[in-house]
């Protein structure tokens, strides 16, 4: 601090300070010059130090009774245009209503949503998804995630609201369910739990339906059921009852109805016996017998089919009433033996074969009922070359009557 007022002392002239060489204190030779000079310097700044504390204690003085007494003078924002403001962005913050937000925080608890109201507002862990969590970001619940709420509550604590996602994401899925069932639509449900009347059944959505035991096609308990896919149809769609009735006799019947004979579909392997292995194809149990799994004489199933295993097969014969179904891989060999020697060639030129075999089929039928024709020619019926029955007369369709959709005669 002395060498910067000594600084100071060196740079400011005397007659700065009213002093002046016409008039001088001491004479050049007095040592006491220099010390008489330092003292009036020092003086000097210590007076304008105080003037400039003086005056800002003024200014602050100023604001001070200002603030006090006319806190809004000069200012063109009034309390009321902050209240009409805060009005104007406000909204509905009742129950049921669907708000927008914005993910800031996550903990173990939920997620902390900003909804741009006056109240804060979290989403508990619990309604976060239909199905349960441990913690919200297992479904993608992040800081920074934007999406849409529902207001379900009210903390009294501290006024903040609740919100839900799994509230929307049940209205959705009843939605859903309205829209198979005008649909007649097919969908799979795993059974998780049973009663005295039927089994309980978790559908994709996340809802629950009840299939009563008298809709079970097999004639199956409820614990071999369990864990276990079916094919449903809703029956009843009631989301004021909750009540969501399916049906897997009806799944089935439409199942079963569209196989047609020639047709190929996947399967796996569900069981071995000696006399053939078990198919399940989409929910039905079909029979590859032994004698239509290859051309080749197959002495032991095993060294040909696992359970597990995936393939391709061609509907022989379906019997409706009695719920059989003949399956063959026999008809898909490329070249006799193809099963047992390269059943992977099989499963890639399955359709080419079953395509092949359904002309050859079309063809034998079509000369069947030419034969047929000739023994009753007052029908008026002419058959063409590639087996299309036609009429005789032109107000027909010059291409003639397709008949390919005539399940054809099954080939021993």
């Amino acid at each position: 601090m002395a060498q910067q007022l000594t600084g100071l002392i060196r740079c400011t002239p005397l007659s700065s300070y009213g002093v002046t060489k016409s008039k001088p204190l001491f004479s050049s030779n007095s040592p006491s010059r220099n010390k008489r000079r330092f003292v009036v310097s020092a003086v000097a700044i210590s007076n304008a130090q105080t003037r400039e504390r003086e005056k800002l204690k003024q200014l602050f003085e100023d604001a001070y009774e200002r603030c006090r007494t006319a806190p809004m003078e000069s200012v063109g924002f009034s309390v009321e245009d902050f209240h009409s403001a805060i009005e104007k962005y406000d909204f509905n913050s009742e129950i049921g209503t669907k708000v927008k937000g914005t993910v800031f925080m996550t903990d173990s608890n939920g997620a902390s949503v900003d909804i741009t109201a006056k109240s804060s507002a979290f989403l508990p862990v619990q309604e976060a998804c239909i199905h349960k969590i441990k913690h919200v970001e297992e479904v993608g619940i992040v800081p920074g995630m934007i999406e849409e709420f529902v207001i379900i509550g009210e903390n009294e604590s501290d006024d903040s609201l609740i919100l839900s996602l799994r509230t929307i994401q049940f209205d959705l899925s009843w939605e859903r369910c309205r829209q198979l069932q005008a649909e007649d639509v097919i969908v799979k449900g795993k059974v998780i739990g049973a009663n005295k009347g039927g089994v309980v059944a978790l559908l994709e959505g996340g809802l629950r339906g009840f299939v009563p035991f008298s809709q079970i096609s097999s004639k199956t308990t409820a614990e071999e059921l369990l864990e276990k896919e079916l094919p449903l149809k809703f029956v009843d769609v009631d989301e004021e009852q909750s009540r969501l009735v399916l049906s897997n006799r009806k799944a089935m019947a439409d199942s079963q109805a569209q196989l047609g004979i020639g047709s190929v579909v996947i399967g796996t392997v569900q069981s071995l016996k000696p006399y053939g292995a078990f198919i399940d194809i989409g929910g039905i149990n079909g029979l590859l017998h032994v004698s239509q799994i290859s051309h080749d004489r197959v002495s032991d199933i095993a060294t040909v089919l696992q359970p597990g295993d995936t393939l391709k097969v061609m509907i022989l014969s379906h019997d409706r009433e009695r719920g059989r179904v003949s399956l063959s891989t026999k008809k898909l060999e490329p070249t006799p033996g193809d099963m047992i020697r390269n059943p992977k060639l099989v499963f890639e030129k399955a359709e080419e074969m079953a395509q092949t075999f359904r002309q050859r089929i079309a063809q034998a039928e079509a000369m069947a009922r030419a034969d047929m024709l000739r023994f009753q020619p007052e029908s008026g019926l002419t058959l063409s070359s590639e087996g299309i029955l036609g009429p005789l007369t032109s107000d027909m369709p010059a291409e003639g009557l397709d008949l390919s959709d005539i399940p054809p005669a099954v080939e021993d």
